[in-house]
Formats: C-alpha cells, structure tokens, sequence
C-alpha cells in the first residue's frame, strides 16, 4: 500500500462549495415523529424486487419480512415499524420520473413494537458464511447510493481472496453529513461492523478512509479502531469526487481497476461507513434495516439536520419537520447535488439510498442560459475518468450515439463535474445521462428482437422436425403396408 505521505496524483475532480457545516455540527434528531402511513418500495436496491408475502389487513410488527428477495442479486424488505398492511400495488416512485412501482402500504399503530429478535450470543464465533447469510436476510445493501446487496460482496470477498476491505467516509457531496454524524456518533458501532465484515470476507485488513473536512470524525475513528491493528484510519484529501470507488482505490493503495473489471479482481472491495453500522445492527441484535440517517439541507429549509427517518416516510413529512419553505424551492433533489436526482413533488417516500434530501432556492442553482462552447478544455482537466466530455457531447447531439460509445460514454461515472466547471453553462452531464439511457433502450430493444429471432428459429426448427418426424411416420406406414401386401401375395401365390 502507498504511504500518504507520497501523495499520489488525484485525477480530475473539483474543489465544489461543501454547504456541510451546519449539519455537520447538529448530533442526529431522533425525535421524528412516526408517521401515520409508510410507503416501503418493492425496490430498493440493485437487481430483482423483492416479492411480498404479506397480504392486506395482516398486523406486522418492526423488522418482519414483509418481501423476500429474488435470486443471488436482490434483498429483502422488511416492516419499517408495527402496525397493519394497507395495501400492496403500484404508486409513484422516488425518480426524477415518479412512474409507479409496487410498494407496500404500512398504517402505523403508534407503538413501534419490534418483532421478537434471537440472541445471537459472540457473532465472532460464527461462520464467515453464517454471517453473509444474516447480512443478506437483514436485507442490507451499500447506503452510500449503490444499494448493491452487501452479503453478495461479502461472498464475493472470501471467493475472490480480497486482502483490502476499504471503508468509504469520504461524503464528498456537497450538503451532505449523515456520514459525517455517524462517525462521530457511532463510531465504535462502525468499527465493530467493519470487524464483522472483515470476519465475513475472511479478510485481515481494513482501511477507513475520510475526507479531511471532517476532522472530527476523523479522530473519533481514529480512538474506536485503536484497539484493532487490523483497521486503519486515514485522511484522503477533500475533492469531489473523491468517494468514487476507482478514485478511492487508487489513491488509497495505488492500485487501479482496469476498464470493465470489478474492484475485487484485484483484491479489493469497498463499503460504506452507513452499511458497516447496519451490519453491527444486524449481526450484533438481529435488526434489519428499516431506518437510516438523512441529511436534509438546502436553502429552503428552516431547520437543516441529520435526521433517523423510517424508510418510507415522505418527503412532505420530512419536509415539515424540517420547516421546509416551499415557496422558496426552486428544486427539490433526493441524495446530493451534483449526483442526486431532481424530484417532482414531496409526495414521494425515502429509501435505502436516500442519503439526503435538499429544499434548493434559485439563487443555489446554476443558471441554465447555455452559451456556444468556448474550447477551453475545463470539463476534460476536471473528468476523474479522463475522457473527453464536449467530444461525447457532440456526438451524442447528432445522435451518434456509438461514437460516443467508442470514446468512452460507459465510463461515465455521471459526476457531473464537467457540468459544474463549463464557463458555458453546457448540460453536459444531462446529455451523458440521455445517451446512457438510450443506449440501454437499444441494447434491450436489441436483445429483445434477437431472442424473438431466437424464438421464431426455433419454433420453425420444431415445426420442420415435427414435419419430417410426420413425413418419416408416413413413409413408414406406406412401407408396412406394401409389406403386408407383398407377404399376402405370396401366400396367395403359394396356395
């Protein structure tokens, strides 16, 4: 591993406004009140939705099943609070599209009763497996905005022999600080999550890894993980966006994930400082996640915090805890500013990987008058992934969408930090996230007409075989038949 001290060149990135330190400096409210009605998506998380086997008018109480996952990449969903099921059917999801997804209705009851939870005893002195397998069921998944199923990585870290499991505290969003607040509050909750992942993985190194605008934070990692000479705390330097895994890897172990491979080819593999707390929950008292810690900032909010939210809660309720404006809100943004996306209304519930949610004023928004590009190169020194932005901007506006696919568009991180530093004002972002979308679309429509090709082929193959199988049958019968008509001749002759 590279000594800090060597300071290994940072690629790209910029030095944007934080707009932390209010937050960052309130301890996290836990007197939200719980709401009447929790909206709890089927999908939460990468891969497959869970599948509900619940049904309305069934009483729950927290932490039961309430979906159980489908297949290796998908993870379970669990009753954010006691109280009885509503309804199971499709409502607005939190996306910039609010096109409906299923969702399962909770009516609180106001008591908050936790379903009966076994005690586990020393979790050390359970198998690694045993352990993945619990992370998996608690329906865990990377908080920091990924939502990948955590005891599919941990299965992943022992079959794939990772020496390096490496915390993410970076935060580098601007407004953001739930991370921040955990660290300082939960830090030997974290560390004892990050000892159990380390004993899931079969892993004997781990490295916590925190921007220096966090110093707080920092040493109180720092004083939890003294104890355990396994885990190592240290500062990287506060540029965005310093939290994106290949950038942290690389400036954390000198190492560099090679195009289109997995941080773990290469023996490492990263978690969130949020989901190394959820996993202390889980192993340590058999909780699932149905919470998590949201910032909620921005200009328009009367009362910015940190605050531990039921997923599901609205975010009008939230909004009017936080004594939101909303005639001062230009934009409404769920995660952060530079990576989060735009949301229509407050109508919509938080989930695994709502990491903040931010009330912006105009005046916090970037205007949007667009100006011709002046070629000052701005948006290529800024690219962590080093590609050429305005290229890739220029095919995809005359819909060569393949060109900007030869010059890199699936490296896209969506950062956005070409858009932030554009003295144009050119969307550039927006239009990497267009091309990406539309790709996909054709790649689907693609697979999608190949397998009916595959579909029509084989039936036609069936049809003919059944044909000649038929034809074979026939001349078989008409073989038989002249047989039995040449043996009877015979006989007759005979006679």
């Amino acid at each position: 591993m590279l000594s800090l001290f060597s300071k290994p060149r940072i690629r790209g990135g910029v030095h944007a406004e934080e707009h932390k330190a209010i937050t960052a400096s309130q301890t996290i409210a836990y007197d939200f009140p719980l709401p009447e009605k929790l909206y709890i998506p089927l999908q939460q998380h990468v891969g497959k939705p869970a599948e509900p086997l619940i049904r309305v008018g069934d009483a729950v109480l927290k932490g039961q099943l309430l979906a159980y996952s489908q297949g290796l990449i998908s993870a379970p969903v669990h009753a954010p609070s006691s109280g009885v099921i509503l309804d199971v059917n499709d409502y607005p999801a939190p996306h910039p599209s609010a096109l409906p997804i299923r969702m399962i209705v909770l009516a609180t009851d106001g008591k908050d009763e936790w379903v009966k939870t076994p005690d586990i005893g020393d979790p050390f002195q359970l198998s690694p497996e045993d352990i993945s397998l619990r992370v998996g069921a608690a329906g865990i998944v990377g908080l920091g905005g990924a939502t990948f199923p955590t005891a599919v990585k941990l299965n992943m870290g022992r079959e794939n022999r990772i020496d390096t499991l490496i915390i993410n505290g970076a935060e580098c969003e601007p407004y953001l600080s739930c991370d921040d607040r955990q660290m300082q509050e939960r830090s030997a909750q974290i560390i004892d999550g990050v000892r159990l992942m380390l004993h899931g993985m079969e892993t004997h190194h781990a490295v916590v890894a925190i921007e220096d605008n966090k110093p707080h934070a920092f040493y109180a990692m720092q004083a939890a993980a003294q104890a355990f000479p396994e885990i190592k705390v240290v500062q990287i330097p506060t540029r965005y966006p310093m939290g994106w895994d290949r950038q942290l890897i690389r400036y954390v172990t000198g190492r560099e994930v090679p195009v289109g491979c997995r941080s773990s080819e290469i023996g490492v593999t990263i978690h969130n400082v949020g989901t190394a707390y959820a996993t202390h929950q889980a192993i340590r008292y058999g909780q699932p996640l149905v919470s998590r810690v949201v910032t909620v900032s921005g200009g328009a909010v009367g009362r910015p915090m940190n605050v531990e939210v039921p997923l599901g809660t609205l975010i009008s309720e939230l909004f009017a805890f936080c004594e939101v404006d909303l005639a001062q809100t230009a934009r409404i943004v769920m995660g952060g500013p530079m990576m989060g996306d735009s949301l229509p209304h407050t109508g919509l519930p938080t989930v695994k990987a709502t990491s903040g949610i931010l009330a912006l004023t105009q005046h916090e928004l970037k205007s949007t008058d667009e100006q011709p590009c002046i070629r000052c190169a701005s948006c290529v020194s800024v690219c962590p992934a080093g590609l050429r932005p305005l290229d890739m901007a220029n095919n995809i506006k005359v819909n060569q969408l393949d060109a900007a696919v030869d010059i890199g568009l699936k490296d896209c991180i969506s950062c956005g930090c070409c858009s932030y530093i554009c003295p144009s004002n050119i969307p550039l972002v927006q239009y990497f996230k267009y091309a990406s979308g539309e790709v996909a679309a054709r790649q689907q429509a693609q697979h999608k007409s190949e397998q009916t090709k595959r579909l029509m082929e084989a039936r036609q193959a069936r049809l003919e075989r059944i044909a000649q199988q038929q034809r074979e049958e026939e001349e078989a019968r008409i073989a038989a038949k002249r047989e039995r008509e040449r043996l009877k001749a015979e006989q007759e002759a005979a006679a």
